[in-house]
């Protein structure tokens, strides 16, 4: 079964963000050549998380002040007694590093308004890697 990797490199400007990847993921599965299996989008970080919602400014503001009152960093964390990201580590941990979607037909499969989002959550940061893995036939 062939299995195809590819690397997108972003960069942040600010300790909470969420950075829309889509259409580099959408670019990588069709460089594949795979037409029909899965592809796994991965952020290979302890401090960042991979989601799937619609891009609009109302809601991903939304998403990111959720994801401050969850996960504040002024909580008094122990992991702060050694680095100020106990917060960003919580927040990778609970909502995921990854996210796995359908491949048919050669296109990758999301709902009519799901986009791609790297979180970030320790910021900025001037390089983030987000590992795309297509598999299938």
């Amino acid at each position: 079964m062939p299995v195809y990797h590819d690397e997108i490199i972003i960069s942040t400007s600010k300790r909470f963000e969420l950075i829309d990847i889509t259409d580099r993921v959408e670019e990588i599965v069709e460089k594949s050549g795979i037409r029909n299996g899965i592809c796994l989008v991965f952020a290979p970080h302890a401090t960042a998380a991979i989601v799937a919602n619609e891009h609009e400014w109302g809601l991903l503001q939304d998403i990111l002040n959720r994801i401050k009152e969850l996960f504040p960093p002024d909580k008094g964390w122990l992991h702060n007694r050694i680095d100020d990201n106990a917060h960003a580590h919580v927040g990778s941990a609970i909502i995921g590093a990854d996210r796995v979607f359908p491949v048919i037909n050669g296109r990758l499969v999301r709902g009519t308004w799901q986009n791609i989002f790297v979180v970030e959550m320790d910021g900025p940061r001037s390089r983030r890697r987000i590992i795309v893995t297509v598999i299938g036939e």
